[in-house]
């Protein structure tokens, strides 16, 4: 296992289609249906983006259609049991972005907030969109070698419309102001995200097999290239413009970056890049003591100091001398994360305390149920999202900086511990895997376990989103309702009550989902006086809040794809609209 991740090898796969074929099965109508909520809800200066977007749709949904409807060999091996899942991973990350234009635009039209700020996320969003366009086009133009007539007329179709889609692009890009960019810088940089995006899927496919059906690696790599160019960008900023114009830099000096969300941007992608890095030391050192005669028997130990030197090295060195480059720290980023912890001692020490009491409680407690007990894993994984519900809320009420900054500490601590899995560093690899593996199921592999990264991500990421400006109070909780609340309910009264099956193939009840919209909406009764309280001025009408609660729960009845992430994106954008 360890050599496939470490020499990935280039094979042709076999791609195992969903059993479900028809034109528009549950899955594509909500996605259909979350598109047209969205485009509905559209300012007339957004429309080139609407138009974009539905073209983008159109493409990813024609596409899907071929995918899922032919047994045909393809170029990728994915996550057995999954439908492709184009559309979704398509379109998830534009409708985010765009949504959260909707709502910027909403704060602009009040004056609440600098033009920088949208055009900088218009910015990203055709970034994005180039993103979902250029993987769409490799998909495409791999289906084309199908001998299914229906696959060549599927991507042909998707080609046509993603043509029109980068010829309303390109228009938008050269008529518009996106920080001061020259237009052919623009389209560079938007073509950039595009290619890049192409090259991470296919690395991720050939490299983590069976891991991921197509759409969850599509938004995993169109989020991850999201995330890295803006980094880029910051950097190029303070390089005085080597890939954008010194004019560029300036305006982009006005968007205000917090060290929380710099810390945290360094830490995740800096353990992002370690694993390629880790790769060619640890082959270094199997190639030195193949050569020495006696070495053999330290190879576990020198791996382990290699490991932890070179760790170290990133954690202490080179990410926090970026952090200091692009945001000025006064002081090493470490420390001004202890002064940040012991500024407010007696809130924030009192809440890692809880923290640690309810993760050493739980923890222990699952794992021994897990080992010992006949109850289903299913319903074991969702204790883990009751429990993500007690450490989440109470601080996402009282102290959301430090829960921002508690969960860029989290998702670290998590790619560390995947990182001495997945290479079975000594001591703590193999015990680690071993306890991570009662916890695993049909959508994990040993190759790469993604269940805690899912829901970690599910509730962080309406957080991190909602750092600025914001007019939906309840936008921030997204995760914490679908996954901790709407997706555990769905889950347990389905498994005991459930008699009415949405499919004949799946397992989901109209019971669950029921139960788990209904419990979403009680909790959103019960938050919202709580948050009167603090002082949030509520704005969210009670029927916008319905259909997003509904269209939520139905895609958690009829996505095949990895519910954890899909489902706290969806909400989020329909909470910003």
């Amino acid at each position: 296992m360890r050599d496939l991740i470490l020499f990935p090898r280039k094979t042709r796969f076999w791609w195992r289609p969903s059993m479900t074929t028809s034109f528009l099965n549950g899955e594509r109508a909500v996605a259909v249906c979350f598109i047209g909520i969205l485009l509905y809800s559209l300012p007339l200066s957004l429309l080139f983006h609407g138009v974009a977007l539905s073209l983008l749709t159109l493409a990813s949904f024609s596409l899907e259609i071929s995918f899922d409807s032919s047994n045909v060999p393809s170029l990728f091996h994915t996550r057995p049991g999954a439908s492709s899942g184009i559309l979704l991973g398509a379109v998830t990350l534009p409708s985010l972005l765009l949504s959260k234009l909707v709502q910027l635009s909403r704060g602009f039209s009040l004056a609440q907030l600098q033009i920088q700020e949208i055009q900088y996320l218009t910015l990203q969003y055709w970034a994005t969109s180039a993103s979902a366009c250029g993987v769409v086009l490799f998909l495409a133009f791999a289906r084309r070698r199908s001998p299914v007539p229906l696959s060549r007329w599927g991507s042909s179709l998707s080609l046509c419309f993603i043509f029109l889609q980068v010829l309303i692009s390109v228009a938008a890009l050269a008529t518009t102001s996106q920080i001061g960019m020259h237009p052919a810088l623009k389209l560079a940089w938007v073509f950039c995200h595009g290619l890049a995006s192409v090259k991470l899927i296919q690395h991720f496919l050939r490299t983590f097999p069976s891991c991921a059906s197509i759409g969850e690696a599509f938004l995993v790599t169109s989020g991850i290239v999201l995330y890295f160019c803006d980094m880029l960008l910051l950097t190029t900023k303070k390089l005085h413009g080597l890939l954008v114009s010194s004019e560029s830099v300036s305006a982009e000096h006005e968007i205000s970056r917090s060290e929380i969300s710099i810390i945290i941007q360094g830490l995740v992608l800096g353990l992002l890049v370690y694993p390629i890095a880790l790769k060619y030391f640890l082959q270094i050192w199997e190639w030195s003591i193949n050569t020495c005669a006696g070495a053999r028997r330290y190879y576990e130990i020198g791996r382990t100091v290699i490991f932890l030197a070179s760790l170290g090295f990133v954690l202490i060195v080179i990410v926090p001398s970026w952090m200091q480059f692009v945001k000025e720290f006064r002081v090493h980023p470490f420390f001004w994360v202890i002064s940040f912890v012991f500024s407010e001692p007696s809130k924030r020490l009192s809440m890692c305390i809880y923290w640690m009491c309810i993760i050493c409680v739980s923890v222990l407690r699952f794992y021994n149920i897990s080992k010992n007990s006949k109850i289903e894993r299913i319903l074991l994984r969702k204790y883990y999202h009751l429990m993500a519900v007690l450490m989440f809320l109470p601080a996402l009420i009282f102290q959301p900086k430090f829960l921002d900054l508690a969960f860029g500490a989290a998702l670290a601590i998590f790619l560390m511990l995947e990182i001495i899995r997945v290479w079975r560093i000594w001591p703590l690899g193999q015990p680690i895997n071993q306890f991570m593996n009662a916890f695993t199921d049909h959508r994990d592999s040993d190759l790469l376990i993604v269940s805690h990264f899912s829901l970690l991500l599910g509730c962080a990421l309406p957080i991190w989103m909602s750092t600025g400006y914001n007019d939906r109070p309840l936008a921030p909780f997204a995760g914490i309702l679908s996954l901790g609340i709407g997706d555990t309910m769905a889950s347990m009264v389905g498994h005991k009550y459930g008699v009415l099956r949405w499919s004949k193939t799946g397992k989901k009840t109209v019971e669950g989902t029921a139960a788990g919209i209904t419990s979403v909406l009680a909790a959103c009764s019960l938050l919202l006086p709580l948050l009167a309280s603090t002082g949030y001025i509520l704005t969210q009408h009670w029927f916008s809040l319905l259909l997003a609660v509904t269209v939520s729960g139905l895609l958690e009845a009829y996505t095949a794809q990895l519910d954890n992430a899909f489902i706290p994106l969806f909400f989020y954008s329909l909470l910003c609209l």
